[in-house]
């Protein structure tokens, strides 16, 4: 039986959400963070921690998770017990809400993906980091334009009689056609629908495109709080789109789920080095290794002046383990 006395920590650090989520060993969540990345990831991740202490303050973490851009960042702060990219921690706490899931449809705010399974496996995935029209910060950019709260973008478009068609393959064509819209005076709830619809055409011609997408579909990231979002995909679709409880941490909920199951399997302690991380002092410098014609930029963490961590090397020459201390490479004669 699972214990629900245990406790597993996941990080998910975003270019624009760092996102933090306790559970127990039945994988329910007792807490969850969800924090602006405003590009400083460290503060962030040290917020969120802060946050968990001051909520459950005799918590006692049995595993660590972390994924999302900044994963290795915050694997080497943390003292992480696993490290997964975002395809799989996205997917595993797909299937832990929904076993029955066939389609994930992710949005955040600067990038999105869809993840196709087959009774729970991945057999197929897509990300879009390139174009932003097909994410959040798309919606966040003409909400502002038109004076509206982004909060509230979702309901107002749902309260459309006429949507407008609005050109959506890209964040240019997308702006001026929405202003021709607006100068010919439709009402702003039709422009928000339109707005809708264009998102999900731009999502499912880029990322979407050539995928078998099949019903139960999930619908998951930040973006997924617009319900306006909701109802384009599930008339683009023809078929109810499912929003999980946790829609917007669930990168950090898989890699909770995935570090709980490393633990149990390895019967080994955690690396974690426990919420004072939250008050520690850290750096992060780089140089660029002269050894070869590759001239990887080596990336270094330090805590409290101590190396802690470091990447970068396509050959390994100076990674060291985590709380280390060495500024030695391996293969140094």
């Amino acid at each position: 039986m699972p214990n629900k006395d245990e406790f597993f920590l996941g990080i998910d650090v975003g270019s624009v959400s760092t996102n933090l989520i306790i559970v127990d060993g039945s994988g329910e969540i007792h807490h969850k963070e969800y924090l602006r990345t405003q590009g400083r990831p460290i503060p962030a991740v040290q917020s969120g921690l802060a946050a968990i202490r001051q909520a459950m303050p005799n918590i006692q973490v049995k595993a660590v998770g972390t994924t999302g851009s900044g994963r290795q960042l915050a694997a080497a702060i943390i003292g992480a017990d696993i490290v997964k990219n975002e395809i799989t921690t996205h997917a595993v706490a797909a299937t832990h809400f929904r076993p029955d899931v066939r389609t994930v449809i992710e949005i955040g705010g600067q990038d999105s993906k869809i993840i196709i399974l087959r009774e729970g496996v991945v057999t197929d995935f897509a990300m879009n980091t390139v174009c932003a029209a097909g994410t959040g910060s798309f919606l966040d950019q003409q909400a502002a334009r038109l004076g509206i709260p982004i909060a509230e973008f979702g309901e107002i478009a749902l309260q459309a009689e006429n949507p407008v068609r609005i050109a959506g393959r890209c964040t240019v064509f997308a702006e001026s056609d929405m202003i021709h819209k607006q100068q010919m005076g439709h009402r702003v709830s039709d422009i928000l629908a339109g707005l809708c619809a264009a998102m999900v055409r731009n999502y499912l011609n880029n990322v979407g495109k050539g995928k078998e997408i099949r019903p139960v579909v999930l619908f998951q990231g930040g973006v997924a709080a617009n319900r306006g979002m909701r109802k384009a995909l599930e008339e683009e679709l023809g078929c109810p789109v499912v929003i999980p409880a946790a829609f917007d941490v669930m990168g950090a909920l898989g890699a909770a789920l995935l570090a709980k199951d490393h633990i149990e399997r390895r019967g080994q302690e955690t690396n974690f080095r426990g919420f004072t991380v939250s008050e520690a002092s850290y750096s992060v410098g780089s140089f660029e290794c002269p050894a070869c014609a590759n001239h990887c930029e080596i990336i270094n963490i330090s805590m409290e002046g101590q190396l802690v961590a470091r990447w970068g090397s396509r050959c390994g020459r100076w990674e060291v383990e985590q709380g280390a201390g060495s500024l030695t490479p391996h293969n140094a004669s």
